[in-house]
Parts: structure tokens; sequence; C-alpha cells
């Protein structure tokens, strides 16, 4: 690599002293060598420890790279944070590539990162196993966690590469032994992006509610073949890991050989040491169901039979210390044709018993025995009318007067009576009553109704100077008299 020496330091031009060169300034000086480094280290592949890591709040990240006997500031700025392959931690060995640039404000250089490797194995199973030790403590392998898988499933979700010999070796173990529904979601299983593309997929299983055209789950499997550790490190990923432990549908992991051990094996819900194992952990064997079902229906059969025979038995042993049936109906029926031979002659006894006694009894029997008491309760009723008599009379008589009397009073009041004696009673077309020739005007119509209970109608001629009279005054009542002071006093 050539040096190139800055600006400041070309040559002065022939004829001109040393004590007269140009003076630069400082920041002249800072950006031409902030120049001359990023021309001469464009591009730089650095090995060192990382030490003071700084996350900060605008999302770069500050940290020392160092060896035995020197450090370099470097920076990873926000949008290349995301695309490193692993995270900056302390005391971590990486291999980083990126630009040797400085900083003028501060008379400091410092490596711009732009893509970060872990520099051996070593480093690597380094960090593995504290981010496996801050999940353990987190929880997230805790057996109780994990979900069990279902004995029967009828949908298995399977997250793999599609063009390898996995997901073929899959699906070819899963025809033989349980015919069921896979769902595959290819993905890549190695490099940068095969970590979030695994994630994705976990999710969108995970979102599924079975009612659109793709059914949900009953248990998903991760599957990748053998490789070495960098080629597996995708796998180790705490987000992934994460996204493992709050997958909500049971979850294998059968990331390589037997051997081989990911992050996700110890959050998933089972391990699988292959991906064909992880098939048949998965389903069980259709066959063997059968032949297990009809050895269950086999036994059951024979149980019945054993039963059956076992009550029947019983039932012959119980039935030999019973009395057999002829006797005990042979004894009934001696006793029922005794009983029948003397029910005749029982019968006519108790007859006979009934007409003595009903012939006895009747020699006691006589009209006198209805007669007298008759005769008592006619005396009884004729005392009784003999002393009602008088007072029910007195009330006839008493009602009969009160009648005679309201009978003279309606007559007295009956507005017709004085009709029969030559009067007339005329009415307005209204119905009232004319009590004087006065009020009436000429030619008003007027009903005449005479004691024969017949009515004519009249026309009254004009009477000049005809005014109605008004209607007679209601006549004021008359205050009863006090009663005067007696003083020989009221008898009443």
């Amino acid at each position: 690599m050539t040096d190139v020496a800055p600006e400041s330091e070309a040559p002065a031009p022939e004829g001109e002293a040393s004590g007269n060169a140009k003076p630069y300034s400082v920041s002249e000086l800072a950006f031409a060598l902030k120049r001359t480094l990023e021309d001469a280290y464009g591009f730089v592949r650095l090995r060192g420890e990382i030490s003071k890591v700084t996350h900060h709040a605008n999302g770069h990240v500050y940290l020392t790279l160092k060896d035995e006997r020197a450090a370099i500031d470097g920076v990873v700025w926000k949008g290349q944070v995301r695309t490193l392959s692993i995270r900056p931690e302390q005391g971590l060995e990486v291999i980083v590539t990126g630009k040797i640039t400085s900083y003028p404000a501060g008379s400091r250089y410092q490596i711009v990162i732009e893509t970060m490797e872990a520099a051996g194995v070593g480093a690597l199973l380094a960090q593995l196993e504290r981010l496996k030790a801050r999940l353990a403590a987190e929880g997230l392998f805790a057996q109780e966690r994990k979900q069990p898988l279902p004995s029967m499933p009828a949908v298995v979700g399977v997250i793999t590469s599609p063009t390898g010999a996995v997901i073929r070796d899959i699906l070819h173990r899963i025809r033989d032994r349980w015919p069921c529904r896979v769902i595959v979601w290819p993905v890549v299983v190695q490099g940068d992006a095969a970590a979030a593309q695994v994630s994705a997929a976990i999710r969108g299983f995970d979102a599924l509610d079975g009612s659109g055209a793709v059914p949900r789950p009953d248990v998903l499997i991760v599957a990748r073949g053998g490789g070495s550790v960098e080629d597996l490190w995708a796998f180790n990923d705490e987000g992934l890991a994460r996204t493992v432990a709050d997958c909500r549908i049971p979850l294998i992991s059968a990331v390589g050989h037997e051997t081989d051990t990911t992050l996700i094996d110890f959050v998933s819900d089972r391990r699988a040491p292959t991906p064909t194992a992880a098939a048949e952990i998965a389903t069980p064997i259709l066959a063997e169901l059968k032949a297990f079902v009809g050895d269950l229906g086999a036994r059951m059969h024979r149980c019945g039979g054993r039963a059956v025979e076992d009550r029947r038995g019983r039932v012959e042993a119980a039935g030999r210390s019973l009395t057999r049936v002829s006797d005990l109906v042979e004894l009934a029926t001696q006793r029922f044709g005794i009983v029948s031979g003397r029910l005749a002659a029982g019968l006519a006894k108790n007859a006979a018993a009934h007409e003595r006694d009903l012939v006895r009894v009747s020699a006691r029997l006589s009209p006198l025995l209805l007669q007298r008491p008759q005769a008592v309760q006619r005396q009884r009723l004729d005392g009784v009318a003999a002393r009602l008599q008088p007072g029910v009379l007195r009330g006839l008589e008493r009602a009969t007067e009160r009648l005679g009397a309201l009978a003279k009073l309606y007559a007295s009041v009956d507005p017709d009576r004085p009709l029969h004696r030559g009067f007339a009673r005329v009415t307005r077309a209204d119905g009232s009553i004319v009590h004087a020739g006065a009020i009436l005007a000429g030619g008003e119509e007027v009903a005449i109704k005479f004691g024969d209970q017949v009515t004519r109608q009249a026309v009254i001629e004009g009477m000049p100077g005809a005014v109605a009279a008004p209607s007679p005054p209601r006549p004021e009542k008359t205050p009863k008299p006090k009663p005067r002071s007696s003083a020989q006093g009221d008898l009443f």
C-alpha cells in the first residue's frame, strides 16, 4: 500500500525560503488528514476484541476495538446495526470491515464498521453460552412452559427450505405414517436473513385462526439439515428464540443432526435429533393405531364373553339352591282347593246369619217410629207460626198504609191531573212549558195537550207589543219557624 502525503506537506515552490511557507488553518489541516485517511484506507478488515460498547438512544453503536498494544474507536451507524450477523458485546473477539476516518473536532481517528463477524468458533460459542444463560434466567427453558404435542394432528406446519432434501424426507415420512394435510412455509435456513424469515413464518402460522382458506396447524416443525456451527448460527438468534417461546402452537425443532444443538432446541416444546425423527414425533402410525383399536375391540369382546359366562354360571349355581317351581305351585294349588271347597258353605252360612239378624230387627220396626218425630216437629212449627203471624200481619198493615200514602202523593203531584178538569198544557217547540201568553211571539209554533192525551199543534198570531216575559223567579225557601217554647214542653 502506497502512502500519500497530505497537501500541507507538498514541497514549497522553488525560490521560496522555508520560513516563508504558506500557513494552513487547523480546519484545513484536519480535513486534509480526513481525506487522506479515507482515500488510503477506504476498505479495512480489522480484527480485535470489543470493549466499551455503548448503544446510543439514536440507534448508533459506539465501541472500541483493541489488542495487546493498541486500541481504535469504532462506530456502527443505525442503518447498519440491523444487518450485523452478531450482537456487539463486551469481550467478544470479532473481525469487522469498514473504512478509516477521522473526527476533526477531536483530532481522533476511528473505523466506521459495516460488517461484523465472530473471530472464531470459540468466540461464537462463548457468545452463545452467555445468551443461553440469560434466556435460562428469564425462564424460557423451563419445562412447565412447554406445551404437549397433539396425539393425532390434522394439520402439520413445516418451516424449512422448499428445495432441500429435508422437506422431501418429512413429507415422505408423514405420508407413510399418518396421511394428513401438510402446509410448508418456505424460508432460507442459512445466512443473515434466515432468522428473520423463520421468525416471520412462526408468527404467520400463529396468527392463523382457521376461519380462512388456510387452516391453523396443530403442530409446527422447524427443520434444517446438518452443517457447521456457522451454517446453523441463524438458529441461535435471540429474536428467533423469543418468537419460538411466544408461539401458541406446539413446536418441534429439528435443526441439524443429533449432535448439533442450537438455541431454539432449548426453547421449543420438543427437540428432534433429525428432521425425519421430527415427522415421526409429530405423527402417529396409522397402521399401529388401527391394530391397537382392533386389539382393543377383540379384548372388549373377550371380556364381554367372559363376563356373560361368569354371570350365567352364577345364575345356574343360584338356581340349583332354589326350590323347584313345581313344588311351590303344588302347595299353593292344594291351599286353593281347600279354600275354594269351603267358600260355598261359608257364603251360605253368612247369608243365613244376616237373614236372622234382619228378621229380629224388623220385628221392632213400625210406622209409629216415624210418625212420632213428625208429630213433634209439626207441633213445634205450629207454635212458631202462631207467634210469628201477628207480627207479620202488623208489618203488612203498616206497609199497606205507607203504599196508600205514596199513591195519594203521586196522584197529587201528577202533572196531567189538572188536564182532566178542563185545563190544557202549552209547550214550545223546544219542550219548555209556556207559563204566560205574553212570552209568545207572533208566528211561533206551540203544542197544546188536553186531558184525553191528544196533542194539537198551533201557530200564534202576531200580537203587537208582545214582549218575552222573563221566566218567573224561583220561590225562595221559607225558613222553617222555630218551635215556640212552651212551658208544658213537647211530647216528642
